[in-house]
């Protein structure tokens, strides 16, 4: 595992410099808690933000922390994996949960991310009530997920990786399984509604990202679960997306698809940009060859009585063909919640 990693002298006397300094260390705790920008950092600590950025480039050049852009925006999160990161938690854990300052600091940050939430539900408020038009379309989404959970089933993965992620709620119908976790999306008011749920469910294993499913700004064979969750029947080129996705797969990974079968209501088109009516097994699963993918699973999910005017959900779960080939060369944890 990453966490059993050893370092040497020089090393870990770098990341005790990098943490040996009060600011450093609380913006260490802070970021152990989510992502976070400048911004919302110098609004915490109550310094600038040149101050702020230049300890954030002593962590990053040590490696303690991530930076990813989204827009005009940088967020900023503790690493998720390596001896060194365990080490900081290590630190962070031993710190006196009365100390004055970091308790400062985590209502500060419980206020922020109050602020976000009340954002973010403003949005979904708006919104709601197309998105009960469409679920109302179909089957219960407690049903969808009950049959996506044992699809999947609960076998742990090292990293789950969630296209179109929209509210977030992959990410925390799986937070049991994965060790890591990442969720993208194009539209920025829908991952703030995702962070927001993320910390409401106190979920600091996952992180999310804007992006293009298309071009993800991610390493590819780098997830052991990828789920697309009623996203291709938004897109032009729903195969595209298949192939971008299956290039995330480590050998052996699988891909989950949860969207509709072929149907004939037109109005979606028109009144929630459906550019597809759904899609075949045949289709889906010429597409998954195409992408190197071998079709595992099917499971069509259809109101009750096949009410007319109602839609099927179909999930598809298909696994990357190198498999056979490569899985055994493996090591172990990095199929089952180990390191990397």
């Amino acid at each position: 595992m990453a966490d059993r990693e050893t370092l040497g002298l020089d090393a870990l006397v770098d990341v005790l410099k990098a943490a040996g300094e009060p600011t450093r260390l609380r913006l260490l705790a802070l970021l152990s808690a989510g992502d976070l920008t400048v911004t919302d950092l110098t609004e915490i600590l109550g310094q600038s933000q040149p101050r702020i950025s230049r300890h954030l480039k002593l962590l990053a050049e040590v490696a303690l922390t991530d930076r990813y852009q989204e827009g005009a925006w940088a967020y900023f999160r503790l690493r998720q994996e390596g001896r060194r990161v365990a080490l900081i938690r290590e630190l962070l854990a031993s710190a006196a949960a009365d100390d004055a300052i970091l308790a400062r600091d985590a209502i500060r940050l419980a206020t922020l991310k109050r602020t976000r939430a009340e954002k973010a539900q403003a949005y979904f408020s708006r919104n709601a009530a197309e998105w009960d038009k469409l679920r109302r379309l179909h089957i219960a989404e407690g049903d969808v997920e009950a049959a996506l959970k044992a699809m999947v089933g609960d076998e742990p993965v090292d990293s789950l990786l969630d296209l179109g992620t929209g509210t977030g709620r992959i990410l925390q119908l799986f937070e049991g399984i994965y060790r890591r976790g990442i969720g993208v999306d194009a539209s920025r008011d829908m991952l703030a509604v995702a962070r927001s749920n993320l910390d409401r469910a106190g979920i600091t294993k996952a992180s999310i990202r804007h992006g293009d499913i298309f071009n993800l700004p991610l390493d590819g064979q780098s997830f052991d679960l990828v789920t697309i969750h009623q996203v291709l029947h938004y897109l032009e080129e729903p195969e595209a997306a298949i192939a971008e996705a299956a290039r995330m797969l480590v050998p052996g990974g699988r891909l989950v698809i949860i969207d509709f079968a072929p149907h004939g209501l037109e109005h979606l088109r028109d009144d929630h940009a459906h550019a597809r009516l759904g899609f075949s097994h045949q289709t889906m699963s010429e597409w998954l060859q195409k992408a190197d993918l071998s079709l595992e699973k099917t499971t069509d999910l259809a109101p009750e009585g096949g009410q007319e005017g109602k839609l099927t959900v179909t999930i598809w779960l298909a696994r990357d063909q190198r498999a056979a080939e490569t899985v055994a060369d493996l090591p172990r944890q990095r199929l089952h919640a180990g390191g990397v």
